[in-house]
């Protein structure tokens, strides 16, 4: 497959978990943030409490300046291999349920600036508040979900979680890990495994996208 910039399909990448090794939101609440609260949170997601609301309540227990949070995160956050590479190759999106204030330290660190769609934060000493990007109840899922933020056209969609369900039902192609694979095997939908941005690469460029939705 060639670049996208030669009109191939658009590669879309999840980031917590995706493009990094661990979730960074989890650590971030390890450290910074009531981990208890973590954990009682996600029992509830999709359950009692919708995506939006578990974020929210989660990161409202986080108090530290945002500086300080967005160094520690700079410092700590790994990204897979081969992600350098496959952003200068080939121009992904990276579409986010996290914070673009604690992406971009990431990023510059690694010195690439993919296009970047992501929530943002007001944090508050009195517990961080999320400004959700995407905000209009999806007419697939029924939530406020990543799908409307695809880019138009064939997407190639590589994610590992929660988040990243409906959009990739909507993908021409999916990459996914953890679960995400468990789920969408679940759901009888296609997905192709992977491992690092190294693999992903090889087959990208080696193998043509699939023609069924």
């Amino acid at each position: 497959m060639q670049s996208t910039r030669n009109g191939s399909p658009r590669i879309v990448l999840d980031w917590d978990g995706t493009v990094t090794e661990i979730d960074s939101l989890h650590m971030v609440l390890e450290e910074f943030g009531d981990a208890s609260l973590y954990e009682q949170a996600e029992r509830q997601l999709g359950r009692e409490l919708t995506l939006h609301e578990v974020i929210a309540l989660e990161f409202a227990s986080v108090r530290a300046p945002l500086e300080t949070v967005a160094a520690w995160v700079r410092e700590r956050v790994r990204v897979r291999a081969g992600f350098r590479e496959l952003v200068t190759r080939h121009a992904p999106v990276i579409l986010s349920s996290g914070f673009t204030e604690l992406i971009e330290p990431v990023l510059d660190r690694e010195g690439v600036s993919p296009e970047l769609l992501a929530n943002r934060l007001d944090p508050s000493p009195d517990g961080w508040r999320v400004i959700f990007r995407d905000v209009a109840p999806c007419p697939v899922c029924g939530e406020a979900c990543k799908r409307g933020s695809l880019p138009p056209g064939d997407v190639v969609y590589v994610g590992d979680g929660f988040s990243d369900r409906c959009a990739a039902l909507a993908a021409s192609r999916v990459f996914a890990r953890d679960g995400l694979a468990r789920w969408l095997g679940d759901q009888g939908a296609s997905y192709e495994p992977w491992t690092d941005f190294g693999e992903l690469l090889e087959r990208l460029e080696d193998r043509p996208m699939r023609s069924e939705p």
